[in-house]
Parts: C-alpha cells; structure tokens; sequence
C-alpha cells in the first residue's frame, strides 16, 4: 500500500512537474503532448483547403478572399466593416503570437507572461508614457466615426479567430510560454503605432551633448558638433520656393548652464534603423508614367516585420504591407497612386531639468510657481510573484522617467527629468493610412497627411496624374534653433515647446525639375528652410548615392529601381579609404609596413578594391574594422564611454571625416591619455594592424575566408531568439550606411517597387514569409529571393472573379 501511495504521488508530482512553467523552462508535457503539443503546428500540404467557408458571426455580408502563391489574402469585402474585420480576422490566423506579444511589449506587460526577468522593461516602458500615449491616440481615433469602424471591426475580426482556437491550434509560442492569448482591441492597434514611435523616435541626444557642453564650452561644441554637415545631399533641394508665409522666428531665450547629465536612457532604439524611398517622373521613365520604391531598414526577425495583402470593398482597391496589429496598409499602392515611408529624424524627444520643492516631489517650479506633479500609479503583474506597484511622476512636459537612482539603472538614466515627446500626444494616424489607401491624386494625398503625428515619416507619393512629391511630415514642435540640442530648463515657460509647425508648412516638394524625389533620412531641408527640426539627422551618404544614380539615369524600369535598391558602393569607404592609404604609406611621419607582412598585404588588397560592398569581398570587412577603429582612437579619450560617469557622443562622421581629411595638426589627434604625442599616420596604422591582426585571429591569413559576408554576418532571429528558429548567417553584401542596409541585424525589412500607368504593376519581397508558425513552409519561403536582391511580382487582382494562374485558392467567409 505505501509503494503505491508513493508510486502515486511520484506520478501526480510528475504530471505537475511536466504541464507546469518552471522558470524559463516551458510545461514540456503539454508543449509534447501529441494531442495539443507542438506537433500539432506542423504544417502538411494538404492542411491549407483550396476551397472552403467559414461561418463567422459579426460579418455583415459575404467576403471573398483569393490566396495567392505566397500566400497573400485578396480580401473583397462590400463595406468597410467587413473588410477590416476580414483583414483582423486573417492577420491573426497568421500572425496572433506576434501582434499580441509586440502589443505586451508595448504596454509593459512582458512579466506577466515571462516572469520578473522582464519587470524592468515593463517599467521602462510604462515610464517611457508608451501606454499614456497610446491612450492619448486611442481618444483621438475613436472621436473619428470612420477610424472607430476601422479599429472596431478589425478588434472584432481577430477575436473571432481567437475565439476559434483550441489548445492544440494555439500558435507554438503559446504552448512555449504557457500562456493564453486575451481579447483584442483598439487599444492595441493604438500600442502597436507607439512602440513603432518608440523603435523610430525614441531616442534623443540631448543629454551627452549638455554634458558636452559643460566640459568643453560652447566654441568647441560647436565646432564639432554643427548644426549642419559640410556635406548634404537634402531631401528638399536648396532652394526649392516656399509656398507659404512663414512664422515669425521665436527669440532664444538666455542661456541655460545645464547640470552635469547623467547617462542616456538605457534601452535606446537602434540608431542605425532608417530607409530609403524614391520616385522618378514620368519624363526619366520608360513607360512614360511614375516609377515610386521604397524599403524600410529595420531589424530583421522571423516572423516578419511585415504582411502583405490586399484590401478591396466599394472606394478602394489597395495591396502592400502592414504591420500585423494594425489595420489598413501602410506602404503599398492602388490602381492610381502609390506611397511609402522612411523616417525622419526630427527631434520630437526633448529632456526638462526640474527643480522640486522638496524630497517628496509633489510639486514642481515652474513660471514662477509651484505646481503639483500627478502621480500615476502603475500595476504590473509579474507571473510568480505578487504584482509590483510604482509610482510615476506626470508634470505638464511629461513623464518623469526615473525620479531618483535605482540600482538596476545607476548611472545609466536621467534622474528627475521630465520627458516631452510627440508620441504622448493624440493624433489619428488610422485616418491617414485609410485615406492614402483611397488615394487618387496629389489632393488626396496631402489631406490624407493632415492627420499624421506620429512617428514623423517622409511620405513618398507617385499617381497615375504624373505628379511625383515627397513630404517630411509628422506633428513638428515649434522651436527656437537647437532647443532641445541640450537639456531644456523645466522652470522657465521660454523653454517650453511653443506649439506647432504648420502642418501645410512642413518641407516638401512636388514634381522638382531634376524629374526624382528621394530620401534616406538625411536633412529634410537645407539651411534655408524657415524652421528648425533638429540638427543632426542620418549620414548624407545613402541619401546622396541614390540622388547621384538616379541623376544620371533614363528611361527607368522597375528593375532599375530593384538594382538600385540593391546598390552596394559606399561613399564613406570612397573618399575616405584613398586618405587611410596615404596616412599609413605616403605622409610624413609613417613607417609603410615592412614588404612582406601581412598588413602590406591587406594593403595591396585594398589599393584593388572599388567600395562595393559585396559579399565576397575583402575589401569592406577591413575597412569596417581600420575605419570604425580609427574613429575611436581619435575620440576615445576625449569623449570616453563610461557606466560610471557622464555619456557623451562622437562627432559625427562628417565632421570626423573633414578632421581626418583635411586637419593632421588637430589637437583632437593626440590622446591625451599617454604621454607621447599622437599623430595620424601613427592612429592610422595602429588601426590598420588592429584590422589585420583580427581577420587573422578570426579567418587566419589574408585569404577568401575574409569575405563581408563571413565578417558581417547577417543574422534574422526569432523575436524570443530561439535558437533555431532564425535565420543565422545569411550570405548577402550590403552594410549600415549604404543603399543596399543589410547590416548584422538591420535591413530592408521590405523592397517595393510599383510602376504606374493604366494598368499598375508592382514588385516586392520581405526576409521572410506571410506565415508566423515556423512549421510553416510559408514562414520564411521569400528569404532566398530577398537574399539575392530579387523581387517577386505582386498578385494585384481588380477584381473577386479576375483569373490569375497565381491564385490557388478562395475562401468564403460568411456571418450566416
């Protein structure tokens, strides 16, 4: 009897052990049960009907969707209800795990479904006024009748395929995290929007260049830290005419002595995130009608950024992309127009130093009185543990990020400043996307721009009237020149942002007489433009190498625009790597490397390269490495990366370039941490023998095995980072800072090419595919043909009944 109490509870102990998440470690007898485990999200041939209709309840009328060979939806719907629905009700049964995770994200919720190794990230999020925000844009987009049948009908549509799960059909990342997906709603499209603000804006240097300041003086920062480049290539031409009167310029306030800052935020957005999009005239193309590309640089996961489909009911026919989570296309194109984006890196994130009454922080001075700061109380749940309270700080700015040190960020955050940051405030993006969706000319185009807040994009436009045009455009704060370069003074109204740029006086151009517009996240305006939007934006370099290709063509096809998203020179390496040659071999004062060591061999490699920036060549993973390398040892010592004391940033590469180029004798060359005297020829090769001596211990000797690929390479992960479960090592060229972006983990996260005229074709690709289920075959099948610079042709159907040798199946789906 005992043997078998024992036998018994062992057993029921283990059943515990297996269906319970211990840790990190998932419930392996349920993620291995063969009823309801992992298994059962294997994928087979015949698992994907041809034919079939789905009963769901809350559709208005019949909706027809056509899948396409890659899988794409064509959703026909006969009102709008129904086809937001259909498209809610479709992305989720693709991709529910990625929208609903990005969505807790967002809303500083990860410790509720992974326990308390991700509460500060939940903290930092919600202090970052990611859900505040979202609120604020929920309000305003639910004012709207259309918006809130769009957001309404999309929630309804993704709960009507949750509500269809079972737990063997719960996508593999449930079952990995032992967890249930919860009801949608338009909070969350709202979430979606602001962690894409976040990933896009979220960043902000005022903080190293105030602490700058503050060791160097005013003559040296802004020597080496201008307000504009020496070399620009804008996104509105100089000189392009003003349509407009503009504002009286504001009066700069006295100055302000910043305190010493501490250091920046902890969890910034990678810096390198950008794009690049373009659009050639009638007049430089073949056809004789517009030509508009675009491919967003971001970071490259499985399941994809991106979801193509295809949205068609009574005044719109549209195909692109979105992002799974949100309704509506972003980039994409209809019978008559087409649009994309990249981002513009306006300073729309401003820090306030604040002065408190006292160590309670209740009230805060400001124009000339105290004023109560509201405490907003955040709940977090943590899974495991009791639920956590913290206290955040609201003042009429914004949020106080982090009001006083904690160990976890010591050292590493701006302690009691308040945060300004266009991402808090209410704006109706939904509204722009669904009016450019039923875009038919440049009218409709520009109203549909009104709307947008933010994150501030520079919308590309090309219609089958000819016209071509591009706007930064976004919810600009009206400033004084460089506010906001430095931390703002929280106690004097002067300081506070004084309203906004007029939305209609924006930087833009339309139909310009080089026959192109383009942009690569550089300035979106030369120096004559009458208002200030920040003084540091993306390098000129992508931004100028399309502007010079484009120049230079004629009768421009699609493929052109494919080739030219696939460009690999790099300028940098162009004019800088003749200057690196001479240092270490022709200026005074170098030593060559002797005849036969490995660094005159590296060298004789890099006099045969020509900057292209392919995946076989030597040339890029040793200039990445001589050229980053000797950037550091010139700024290193001057502007040193310290946890324990105040961040600071290099100059930028213009500047830094313009030093290495043009002035040897700098005071900057020397570092001022050793006692000889340091000089460029001396950095210069010191950098050099650093790049040979770590391809050597990395590959062995100069050889083959030295190619970019190998050196860079490209990794696409899973958003958990499963091992397995990304794509590691993707063999491709390309780099961070070239038209072609593919870097570690950043790149085109989507290539689009469309061609207008009286029949629209269109061409696309992302790394990746439509399917979220790494079981699959439709989970990453387009990666090889993102991987060699090819684009697919796009299924554009006019109609429900239009034959297409590329359709291979049709769903109806009814309320009835």
């Amino acid at each position: 009897m005992i043997k078998a109490l024992l036998a018994l509870a062992a057993s029921l102990t283990l059943v515990w052990v297996l269906n319970t998440k211990h840790g990190d470690l998932p419930p392996f007898g349920k993620l291995l049960s063969p009823y309801r485990g992992f298994w059962q999200n294997g994928e087979a041939a015949g698992d994907f009907p041809a034919q079939q209709t789905l009963k769901l309840p809350g559709l208005q009328a019949p909706v027809t969707v056509r899948y396409d060979d890659h899988r794409v939806p064509h959703i026909f719907a006969q009102n709008d209800h129904d086809l937001y629905f259909a498209q809610g009700y479709l992305t989720a049964r693709d991709r529910l795990w990625q929208m609903d995770f990005v969505t807790h994200v967002a809303a500083g919720r990860l410790a509720e479904i992974v326990g308390p190794a991700r509460l500060e990230t939940d903290r930092f999020f919600r202090r970052m006024g990611l859900p505040f925000g979202a609120a604020n844009s929920l309000k305003a987009m639910m004012a709207n009748p259309t918006t809130k049948v769009v957001l309404d009908s999309y929630s309804a549509g993704v709960n009507a395929y949750i509500g269809r799960l079972t737990p063997s059909t719960l996508p593999f990342e449930y079952k990995l995290l032992d967890y249930q997906p919860e009801p949608w709603e338009p909070l969350k499209c709202a979430l979606l929007l602001k962690y894409m603000a976040w990933d896009l804006s979220g960043r902000t240097d005022d903080l190293r260049m105030s602490n700058i300041l503050r060791k160097y003086g005013p003559a040296v920062t802004k020597d080496l830290f201008p307000d504009y480049p020496t070399r620009e290539d804008p996104i509105v031409p100089v000189g392009t005419p003003l349509d407009f009167k503009p504002l009286a310029a504001l009066p700069v306030p006295k100055s302000f002595e910043v305190a010493y800052a501490a250091q920046q935020l902890r969890d910034e957005p990678d810096p390198e995130l950008g794009s690049n999009n373009f659009a050639v005239s009638g007049d430089k193309s073949a056809s004789g009608y517009p030509l508009l590309a675009n491919d967003p640089h971001l970071q490259l996961n499985l399941p994809s950024i991106w979801y193509q489909v295809q949205l068609s009911a009574p005044g719109v026919n549209v195909y692109g992309v979105t992002i799974p989570g949100a309704p509506t296309v972003i980039i994409g194109f209809n019978e008559q127009a087409a649009w994309g984006v990249t981002n513009v890196a306006a300073d729309v994130l401003d820090f306030y130093q604040l002065k408190f009454k006292d160590n309670a922080m209740r009230e805060y001075w400001h124009d000339g009185r105290w004023k109560p700061a509201r405490r907003v109380v955040e709940h977090i749940k943590v899974r495991g543990q009791p639920d956590r309270l913290d206290t955040v700080l609201y003042t009429h700015h914004g949020p106080v990020v982090y009001d006083k040190p904690e160990k976890p960020f010591l050292n590493q955050t701006p302690i009691a400043h308040a945060m300004r940051w266009t991402a808090h405030d209410g704006a109706d993006e939904i509204m722009t996307l669904y009016r450019l969706n039923r875009a038919r000319s440049y009218a409709d185009y520009t109203a549909a721009l009104a709307s947008w807040g933010s994150p501030a994009q520079n919308f590309i436009f090309a219609d089958n009237e000819k016209d071509i045009a591009i706007w930064p455009n976004g919810r600009f704060p009206l400033k004084w020149r460089d506010q906001g370069k430095f931390i703002l003074d929280g106690t004097d109204p002067a300081y506070d942002w004084q309203g906004w740029i007029p939305q209609a006086q924006n930087p833009h151009v339309k139909n310009p007489a080089r026959g192109f517009v383009s942009s690569a996240n550089q300035f979106s305006a030369g120096p004559d433009y009458p208002y200030y939007l920040n003084w540091t934006f993306g390098s000129y370099e992508r931004g100028h190498r399309i502007n010079e290709r484009l120049a230079a063509m004629s009768r421009i096809t699609p493929d052109s625009l494919r080739a030219l998203q696939n460009d690999v020179l790099d300028l940098n390496a162009q004019l800088m790597l003749p200057r690196l040659l001479a240092l270490v071999t022709d200026a005074a004062g170098a030593t060559p490397p002797a005849a036969n060591s490995p660094e005159a061999q590296v060298l004789a490699e890099m006099r045969r390269w020509r900057y292209q920036y392919t995946a076989d060549a030597i040339g890029p993973s040793v200039f990445n490495l001589w050229y980053n390398d000797l950037v550091k040892r010139l700024w290193e010592d001057d502007f040193p990366n310290d946890p324990k004391g105040p961040a600071y940033r290099y100059p930028a590469r213009d500047r830094t370039n313009t030093l290495i180029l043009n002035e040897p004798n700098s005071p900057w060359v020397d570092d001022r941490r050793t006692s000889a005297k340091e000089t460029l020829p001396q950095l210069a090769l010191q950098s050099l023998h650093f790049a040979t001596d770590s391809l050597t211990r990395k590959f062995g000797p100069l050889s083959p095995k030295w190619r970019w690929a190998s050196q860079k390479s490209t990794d696409i992960l899973h958003l958990l980072q499963l091992p397995g479960f990304g794509q590691m090592d993707v063999d491709c060229g390309g780099g961070a800072g070239i038209v072609n972006a593919t870097s570690e983990r950043n790149g085109p996260s989507w290539r689009m090419v469309v061609a207008l005229g009286p029949q629209v074709k269109a061409y696309g690709v992302y790394p990746g595919g439509q399917s979220g289920n790494p079981g699959s075959p439709y989970y990453n099948n387009m990666l090889e043909t993102w991987r060699v610079g090819q684009l697919d042709e796009l299924v554009f159907l006019r109609s429900a009944q239009e034959a297409n040798p590329r359709v291979k199946a049709a769903w109806t789906l009814s309320g009835r």
